[in-house]
């Protein structure tokens, strides 16, 4: 039940369209009803946008894109500096509101807060770092000027289980480049995003510059601003299938394209690794955000000597987990988002189990109000489980035995995914090979999380195209342009 305090707070979040500077109501005044994941009670009514506006949107940002391109890099690079600071001012309000729309621990939220506002922070610095080349041409006869300019207008689709970082993520490089943006964040979980553009505002963003749009129809509304020639730029974290999709919508304009999509990822445990770290790491890239993140273990793939007191001493820790709504003290396990992600997580435990996996501790969906599944590993996975095979995000352990270093590297790159993987092993030439030999575009050598606003995220095969964070972040928002001046 949503306290006095809580629905106060609530009243304070803007649930408007955020177009050209203003908040508006949506076409016809529709609106859509945001939940509490562990109470299943709305929460706020927001507007429910039609595609009308988001062409609205667009306008706005089009309107706004020539000026704020043209916008000093050192006046872009302080908005986002104000913006940091204004986001360490009220990260509790923030924490709580990811909380109350999401369902994540407080402490979690709050690390949310940090992590997302080091995008801030440091695409703030990348602004006015944007460089290019300049020099003679081979022959001797001509001056080559190489320069980035931005891309243009942006549309910026994030997803629910990140609502501030993957907002801050997309949004700070994407500004800092001196791109406009139209965001378009998660149905389930649109207030953070709300909120953040109030921020933005307040930090001294011009109008138009960011315009956000919240709807329970993203494909119908979507689709025309992809469609539309003066959008250049598509950026979208969220499944596979989705991804798809939208990179066969943006061809028809050959729009410059960022996806980061679906994860499997592997975690390899050695025999000679520090298993007392290993379960460490293994706490960490599991059951962070309730195990909703792309960037999670999927598959804990362990050596055959240490695989049953690996299993052990997880689910020891794991037996010991508290769960109950985020807002609580101590609680180590939130909801997951909706009852859709309770039955996705219950089925790929059964599947596991009726292949012959056996079951070493949770295991069942928590009965009651809210979408509430228990912390759960799974020893002894089989061949063939759905459960290695498709990405869980839920608090599961699957793990699976392998023999030597080639079966264990086969079995990690067993997948069409390729977000992150993570090793544990004392041998330091053997970590270097795992560098080589994972197919990912992460890895983690003996840690359990690799997310850095300094570094470069993202994956390969299946997981998706581009980067976000680190040097290369701000460059998916800017256009290489080369110019040729001949001597005189």
């Amino acid at each position: 039940m949503t306290t006095s305090s809580e629905t106060e707070f609530l009243a304070t979040v803007p649930n408007q369209l955020y177009i050209g500077g203003q908040w508006v109501d949506a076409e016809g005044f529709a609106t859509l009803d945001v939940l509490d994941p562990a109470t299943g009670e709305s929460i706020r009514a927001i507007a429910d946008a039609s595609p009308a506006d988001g062409i609205r949107a667009l306008d706005a940002a089009v309107a706004a894109a020539d000026d704020w391109a043209a916008t000093a890099p050192r006046v872009r690079g302080e908005i986002l500096r104000r913006a940091f600071d204004l986001l360490q001012e009220r990260k509790e309000q923030f924490a709580l509101l990811m909380t109350l729309e999401m369902g994540k621990p407080l402490a979690e939220a709050r690390g949310e807060v940090a992590y997302g506002g080091e995008f801030l922070r440091w695409f703030s610095e990348e602004a006015v770092r944007i460089s290019g080349r300049y020099g003679q041409n081979p022959e001797g006869t001509a001056t080559m000027v190489v320069s980035e300019r931005p891309v243009g207008p942006c549309f910026l689709i994030t997803p629910w289980n990140f609502p501030l970082a993957m907002a801050t993520r997309k949004i700070a490089p994407a500004l800092a480049a001196g791109c406009t943006v139209v965001v378009k964040p998660a149905e389930l979980t649109p207030l953070t995003t709300l909120f953040f553009a109030q921020l933005l505002e307040d930090s001294g963003l011009p109008a138009g510059v960011l315009n956000v749009i919240t709807t329970s129809t993203s494909g119908p509304v979507s689709e025309p601003i992809i469609s539309d020639p003066r959008l250049r730029k598509l950026s979208f974290t969220g499944s596979t299938a989705v991804g798809q999709k939208l990179i066969a919508q943006s061809a028809t304009n050959v729009l410059r394209t960022s996806m980061e999509l679906g994860g499997n990822a592997p975690f390899v445990v050695f025999d000679d690794a520090d298993l007392d770290k290993a379960v460490e790491g293994a706490l960490l890239a599991k059951f962070r955000n309730i195990g909703q993140a792309c960037t999670a273990a999927n598959r804990f793939i362990v050596q055959e000597s240490v695989a049953e007191e690996f299993g052990r001493r997880i689910a020891e820790r794991v037996a010991g987990f508290t769960i109950g709504r985020g807002t609580d003290d101590g609680v180590d396990i939130g909801p997951l988002i909706n009852d859709k992600a309770v039955d996705k997580a219950d089925a790929l435990v059964q599947d596991a189990l009726s292949r012959g996996a056996s079951l070493v501790t949770g295991g069942k969906r928590i009965e009651g109000a809210g979408s509430f599944y228990e912390p759960t590993v799974v020893a002894g996975v089989v061949a063939g489980s759905d459960i290695l095979r498709e990405e869980i995000f839920g608090p599961v352990v699957s793990i699976v035995t392998f023999r030597d270093e080639d079966e264990g590297v086969r079995l990690a790159n067993d997948t069409e995914y390729g977000l992150v993987s993570y090793v544990f092993t004392r041998d330091l030439a053997r970590g270097q090979r795992m560098i080589d030999r994972l197919d990912t575009g992460m890895m983690g050598l003996n840690v359990g999380v690799v997310s850095n606003a300094a570094a470069p995220f993202g994956g390969v095969k299946m997981s998706g195209l581009g980067r976000e964070g680190g040097l290369e972040g701000i460059h998916e928002y800017l256009s290489t342009k080369y110019t040729l001046i001949p001597h005189s």
